[in-house]
């Protein structure tokens, strides 16, 4: 039940060429920094991922997204991330952009067991309809472009069907875990982490506090241990290590 492993390099050390990953965390919030970094350095390359986003600024999957390493991307938000754009406009890198509510339940339908669910969120769009850019062929054309998808109607409704997530990794970031995997995000981190953590066959966890078990109140555990692998705990350097998107200041009063 022990699952805490020595190092972010130890618990990505099987990583392979090709793998998909499904990663948490939203801009700079609840980023596994540090296992991005690990996976990183092992060299893999041609990697599928999962995520809300791409990275922010020099950190997160930007890592790897500006190394090249990065071969296909499902999310719902490009943002300011000039590299991400440039390398799908150029052809460089494969896009499923889709709505942010049907990513995160796609993850937790992956996660569930459950292959497919009918949602009305893209219908009478491109999402439903087929013919989104997944790929150009750098001249300003399309390569690759979505499939239409099967839609139904329920009490004279239409819905889309969209199919479960599943990855052969998950990454994520959390305040606290113990050795068991149990695991507690703080405040805005818990938005992608633990969607993320239940889509992956293999997840693996960075925590900023690793406690005994039996130290965290079962009614505040925010994902059971059943769905994490591995556990990093994170050393005060790199606990503390908190990026700021963009930054804001008020005037202090006289």
């Amino acid at each position: 039940m022990d699952k805490v492993v020595a190092s972010a390099a130890q618990a990505v050390a099987d990583v392979h060429d090709g793998a998909s990953f499904a990663v948490g965390g939203f801009g700079l919030s609840g980023v596994p920094n540090t296992l991005i970094q690990a996976v990183y350095d092992t060299g893999v390359c041609g990697l599928g991922v999962v995520s809300n986003n791409c990275g922010a600024m020099d950190s997160g999957l930007a890592v790897l997204l500006s190394a090249g390493r990065i071969a296909r991307v499902t999310g719902s938000y490009i943002g300011a991330n000039k590299e991400f754009a440039r390398q799908y406009l150029a052809g460089e890198l494969e896009v499923e952009l889709i709505p942010q509510g049907t990513l995160a339940e796609r993850l937790r339908a992956g996660g569930c067991g459950i292959p497919a669910f009918f949602t009305p969120a893209g219908v009478g769009t491109q999402v439903a309809d087929g013919g989104l850019p997944w790929r150009y062929d750098g001249a300003g054309g399309v390569s690759v472009a979505s499939p239409r998808k099967e839609t139904r109607e329920f009490d004279g409704l239409e819905y889309v069907l969209e199919r479960g997530i599943t990855t052969d990794f998950a990454l994520v970031r959390a305040a606290r875990g113990d050795r068991h995997g149990n695991l507690v995000f703080n405040k805005s981190s818990r938005n992608f982490n633990p969607l993320a953590a239940m889509a992956g066959r293999i997840t693996i966890a960075e925590v900023e506090e690793l406690v005994e078990p039996g130290e965290i109140d079962p009614d505040q555990v925010h994902l059971p241990g059943i769905f994490v692998q591995r556990v990093v705990p994170l050393t005060p350097r790199q606990a503390v290590d908190k990026q700021i998107e963009k930054r804001t200041t008020r005037k202090v009063s006289a």
